[in-house]
């Protein structure tokens, strides 16, 4: 597979689903201590 340059478009797609993957984590997490009562 030849390395191609990442356009605009699939820098933006990339940090989106990231961004998302994050959040998902983020309120698993919040929710596991929230149902602990620690918050």
């Amino acid at each position: 597979m030849q390395r191609k340059k990442k356009t605009r478009f699939q820098k933006i797609t990339m940090f989106a689903i990231w961004l998302m993957l994050i959040a998902m984590l983020g309120s698993l997490i919040f929710g596991a201590v929230a149902s602990l009562n620690l918050i």
